[in-house]
């Protein structure tokens, strides 16, 4: 019997958890390659995840509406399904009592498996190897002395009913030494027991009010912005922008380019444009941190915020924008808006983002203060392009005239984005929009 173990993909650099939202297939169901065995959630977006072979589900091991870790098995696929009813060596005894694991946290080095418990450096087991090793008599401390032959070193099923048969044979001798409350292993579903028993009062609310359940991807996204507060210290600066050459010259040309191309000619990808031109000449500004290791991006792939049908943001993301003219940054910036709108956008769309543009102009806002887009260190905010006098400096003099204004906002991480960083190039991006040629061609 050959079994395939489904594991939650990783949606994104970002992402560690997803939402199973619906099982397509459940034990006993046959499945074929690339055929749809769930959809999942994250808080970028919602996605089918497919088989990566063909045969017979024989576990699904979380339910719907779980939080399940990346990298975790999710479900188990025989792809010899004829052969199942041949009949197999049996197994070491197991308690009657006890179920499949669903495995609550995310796999662990697996270097792990050889570390004691006395290293202070809490392991993880899933709800079933604990439940063998309470009826088995088996201490945490013996049970962190068990090699694990799963993912990542994991300690399996078939681990501990080994150890506990060895023991029985008198081939390993059980640990007796009192257990510190420090080496006690701490499982997801430990927590939530403490959680569950903790009596908390319930708030009340004075007045006429409306009581609304925040929807799921509200909730994934204000966990997201709370932990990036968390994460980076946010600095914001501001900017102000002369972009009178840059709309007249769209005003002229988005006919002919509609025309021509069959697209929408929008102020985004002229954004963008400008955007990549920077940071070629500040690449500081396309990176993300790991520890004290700063990972500077080669790629230049932007993100732009996209209103969902729901009212709720996401962040489609332009590949490789640098290799892209703007006819290109057009078509690209339009599908993705379009996809947005229609809840069509794929994974892929919304991973590998190295740098965000957020437009708060589209709702009539003047200028915002964006929250970093996690693990990026920048995120550049665009306002409503308004016309206001101003002063011209000519080569005769100063003037006042009734130009389009518009203001610009980054906000950036001081862990690694200084102030004289950050400033400048988001004076660069002004300057790069101030000089827009008016003559430029298509």
């Amino acid at each position: 019997m050959a079994i395939v173990e489904l594991v939650m993909p990783k949606m994104g650099e970002s992402i560690m958890e997803a939402t199973i939202l619906r099982w397509h297939k459940k034990a006993g169901d046959h499945v074929k390659v690339d055929e749809t065995v769930l959809e999942i959630a994250t808080d970028k977006v919602d996605s089918e995840v497919p088989s990566i072979a063909e045969g017979e589900i024989t576990e699904v091991l979380f339910n719907e509406n779980d939080v399940v870790p990346v990298g975790t098995v999710i479900a188990r696929i025989n792809t010899n399904a004829d052969a199942a009813a041949v009949s197999a060596p049996s197994a070491p005894e197991a308690p009657a009592a006890v179920s499949e694991p669903r495995f609550t946290s995310a796999p662990v080095p697996s270097a792990a498996a050889e570390t004691p418990a006395s290293s202070g450096g809490a392991k993880f087991y899933s709800p079933l190897v604990l439940t063998i090793a309470q009826q088995e008599g088996v201490s945490f401390v013996d049970l962190e002395k068990i090699p694990g032959s799963g993912n990542d070193g994991r300690v399996t099923k078939k681990d501990i009913l080994q150890f506990v048969a060895d023991r029985r044979e008198g081939k390993v001798i059980p640990d007796v030494t009192p257990e510190p409350a420090s080496a006690a292993v701490v499982t997801a579903r430990q927590q939530q027991a403490v959680v569950t028993n903790t009596t908390v009062a319930s708030p009340t609310y004075n007045g006429n009010v409306e009581i609304v359940e925040m929807d799921r991807m509200r909730k994934l996204i204000a966990n997201h912005m709370v932990m990036s507060k968390q994460t980076s210290p946010h600095v914001t600066s501001f900017a102000e922008a002369d972009v009178t050459n840059l709309v007249k010259w769209r005003d002229r040309m988005k006919g002919d380019f509609e025309k021509r191309e069959g697209e929408k000619l929008t102020f985004t990808p002229l954004f963008i444009e400008a955007i990549v031109k920077c940071i070629k000449r500040f690449p500081l500004i396309n990176c993300s941190l790991d520890g004290d290791k700063i990972i500077i991006k080669k790629d230049i792939n932007i993100g732009m915020a996209a209103a969902l049908p729901s009212g709720n943001l996401i962040v489609p993301v332009i590949k490789n924008a640098d290799q892209l003219n703007l006819v290109g940054l057009t078509k690209q910036v339009n599908h993705l808006a379009n996809a947005s709108r229609q809840n069509k956008l794929k994974p892929e769309d919304t991973q590998s983002g190295t740098f965000t543009l957020t437009n708060v102009g589209t709702f009539g806002s003047l200028m915002g203060t964006p929250i970093i887009n996690q693990p990026q260190v920048a995120i550049l905010a665009v306002g409503a392009i308004k016309k206001r006098p101003v002063v011209i400096e000519t080569a005769e003099g100063d003037t006042i005239g009734i130009r389009h204004m518009m203001y610009l906002s980054m906000s950036y991480d001081h862990r690694i984005v200084d102030g004289s960083l950050g400033a400048t190039f988001l004076t660069a991006v002004a300057q790069e929009l101030e000089n827009f040629d008016p003559k430029k061609g298509l």
